[in-house]
């Protein structure tokens, strides 16, 4: 539980970080489809990069897109400013061997998931901060503070051809904690008048294993009157599905990477608030959570330590979890596996 509370306060100050360097999050189409110029794929999780390397693409002819958990940088004003910043290209961590390949242009690494490089794009992949892998070009922090050396990823990409349009149309995120208390009074009637039914979190980690689709049948057996709430890369499991919105609220309702968690945490706390409940368990809002590692398992914690209860926990339960602690956390506070995704949206709507 102290480690969960240790969780809560470094979640807040990143948060806090995030938004005062670059503006609260708020509602955005983002373009997932392409332009016809040169670009630069950025994945991870750091936005300081991030910024860098827009500022150094300027009226270069070089267009920015994102990847993977780097997609909520599409919803903060700061980065709205840069006309060469184009959009979101791709999906989750897992599909970079086919989706950099398709990019054709470089793709900077700025945090973890890196998978297995393959030889036919090894030349224009680079990473850079705590990320790094063999044979790969690492751009490193000046030791004087000043913003990294990005040139070299810009003079290639000039040399390559525009990336492979993958799909087209747009996806919308943004709803972090300050957006989504703009709504209040919207999401408030909407539960009061039963047009909003449950909220149900499906934040964590996506992955390649075929269970994992667990979470896309899940979302779109819901019924209408639910809203998932998301961060992760998990959401790239349900975010282009077509689901539609509650009175102008959309179902899928995206605080960003999996660290913005604490959006979600700060949404709960604010409902409790406003509803004027004792308890967080009291809310209408179900937890089905998809872990992969040890951020997740953060984050996890962090929910238990504000004293969220009943939590699914899929598609598997963390290896490294004695029979001693798993009762714990069973007993303690009633997290649950994953069953099959009849059998829990049926659960989740009776709020079992």
């Amino acid at each position: 539980m102290e480690c969960g509370n240790t969780a809560v306060k470094t979640l807040a100050l990143l948060d806090a970080a995030n938004t005062g360097a670059y503006g609260e999050p708020e509602i955005t189409r983002v373009n997932i489809g392409v332009r016809g110029n040169p670009g630069i794929l950025v994945s991870g999780h750091d936005l300081k990069d991030f910024e860098q390397l827009l500022e150094q693409t300027k009226g270069t002819g070089v267009d920015v897109y994102t990847h993977s958990e780097m997609l909520p940088a599409n919803y903060y004003p700061a980065f709205k400013k840069y006309d060469h910043f184009v959009g979101n290209y791709g999906n989750a961590w897992w599909k970079q061997n086919e989706e950099f390949e398709s990019f054709r242009g470089p793709i900077l690494m700025t945090t973890n998931c890196i998978v297995p490089v393959k030889d036919s794009y090894r030349h224009r992949i680079f990473t850079t901060g705590m990320v790094g892998y063999p044979g790969v070009k690492h751009i490193p922090e000046p030791a004087d503070g000043s913003p990294k050396d990005f040139s070299e990823l810009i003079a290639l990409a000039k040399t390559c051809p525009p990336p492979v349009e993958i799909e087209k149309g747009e996806i919308v995120g943004g709803f972090a904690h300050a957006q989504v208390m703009k709504l209040a009074d919207k999401v408030v009637d909407a539960v009061k008048s039963g047009a909003i039914k449950r909220f149900v979190v499906m934040a964590g980690c996506d992955g390649r294993f075929k269970s994992r689709e667990y979470y896309t049948e899940v979302a779109r057996n819901l019924p209408p009157d639910t809203v998932i709430l998301t961060a992760g890369c998990a959401k790239y499991r349900y975010n282009k599905l077509p689901l539609g919105d509650i009175g102008g609220i959309p179902r899928v309702l995206d605080a960003g990477q999996c660290n913005d968690s604490y959006s979600l945490a700060a949404i709960a706390l604010k409902l409790k608030e406003v509803f004027g409940l004792d308890d967080i368990n009291d809310l209408p809002i179900s937890y089905d959570i998809a872990w992969y590692e040890q951020k997740a398992v953060a984050v996890l914690l962090a929910l238990l330590a504000l004293g969220v209860k009943n939590i699914r926990l899929g598609p598997t339960h963390p290896a490294f979890l004695s029979p001693n602690v798993a009762g714990i956390l069973v007993e303690k506070f009633g997290i649950k596996a994953i069953s099959d995704p009849a059998s829990d949206v049926a659960a989740i709507v009776e709020g079992r």
